[in-house]
């Protein structure tokens, strides 16, 4: 009777399937190649209306990160679908009279998913093709900060606690298929994370997400993919393959951290400008009054990737401390409940 009854729900969703529909259609119709030079603007006038021109933004403050948003079709309806199914499978356990830690919930939907709308619509996502330095705070958040929070919020484990027979049976399928623990196997994850950024900035990579407003938004889903990768069996906590002890994680946390700051190292030594035709064409155009020297804005931009490597690498150490102390702590009272247990059962043997 449930199943059959009306309910405003259904409703809503039919709107949200109708809005995201169209948003991806509009995404995969495309956009014309843009010239060398011609920045690419966030907002859209459909959503927004603004008076700025693509190729004539304001001069960029770290005030306006918080007041001048827009919208991307893509990343706007991947957020979206993301928490609000999410928050639906929070909903159902609700319903039939189980609980759900309400930190979880704002790990992954308020820190998580809250972090990359941010990044890809406020104003860092507004700048990131105009300012080096402005791209690669955006790298960082996508990279490490939504990563860590999407594991810490065990979707993995609330799916299996909401989906139907059916499609929970295809998730443990997927869990548990050679393809899931090939890609969660911590040596070949710490390759991928570690060696990404430098296939990002010293191939042609760069250069493309720059001419290609598609090449730009599945490199910001690639960020994602492969920090999840890497930190989900490390810092969640949900069953997935490729978990390992407490002490080799810190070991991995650790590894990390050499690799930002030789990156960043390695981007501020350049003498070779990162999206060079892209940038020098931006300063000779309605923007070149502001816009700094590329080339101090890449040394800036290695410095910010260097500095927030650590300052987030320990945050991750905390994360971890905090999850060994609670996983050591439930050990020992496991141990002392079969202690018990078993001086329970010799003592009324002896008796």
């Amino acid at each position: 009777m449930l199943g059959r009854s009306w309910c405003p729900c259904r409703r809503d969703a039919g709107i949200a399937v109708a809005v995201a529909t169209r948003s991806l259609w509009l995404l995969s119709v495309g956009r014309p190649p843009r010239p060398p030079g011609f920045g690419r603007h966030k907002v859209h006038r459909v959503l927004i209306p603004v008076s700025d021109t693509p190729a004539d933004l304001p001069r960029f403050t770290w005030g306006g990160v918080f007041t001048d948003w827009g919208i991307d079709p893509f990343p706007f309806v991947l957020t979206i679908w993301v928490a609000g199914l999410y928050l639906l499978g929070v909903s159902v356990l609700r319903r039939r009279g189980d609980a759900w830690p309400w930190g979880r919930t704002l790990a992954f939907v308020g820190v998580g998913m809250g972090a990359f709308f941010v990044a890809t619509a406020s104003g860092i996502g507004r700048y990131d093709t105009t300012l080096l330095s402005v791209h690669m705070v955006q790298h960082m958040i996508l990279s490490m900060v939504v990563p860590l929070a999407l594991a810490l919020g065990a979707p993995v484990t609330l799916a299996l606690r909401t989906l139907p027979a059916r499609p929970r049976r295809w998730l443990l399928a997927v869990l548990h298929s050679r393809v899931a623990k090939v890609l969660s196997f911590p040596p070949l994850a710490f390759a991928l994370y570690v060696t990404a950024p430098w296939a990002l900035y010293f191939t042609g990579w760069y250069d493309a997400s720059l001419a290609s407003a598609y090449v730009h938004e599945m490199m910001h889903v690639h960020l994602v993919l492969v920090g999840t990768l890497f930190f989900w069996p490390l810092m969640g906590i949900d069953p997935v393959p490729g978990r390992v002890g407490y002490p080799f994680r810190v070991l991995l946390i650790v590894m990390t951290l050499p690799f930002h700051a030789f990156l960043g190292i390695t981007i501020m030594d350049q003498t070779t400008l990162l999206g060079a035709e892209h940038y020098t064409a931006l300063r000779d155009g309605p923007m070149g009054a502001w816009l700094p020297d590329p080339m101090d804005d890449q040394h800036r931009a290695g410095g910010i990737l260097w500095a927030s490597g650590d300052l987030i690498g320990m945050v991750f150490f905390a994360v971890l401390f905090v999850q060994w102390v609670r996983a050591s702590m439930k050990e020992a009272v496991r141990e002392d409940r079969r202690l018990d247990l078993e001086e329970a059962r010799g003592s009324s043997g002896v008796e």
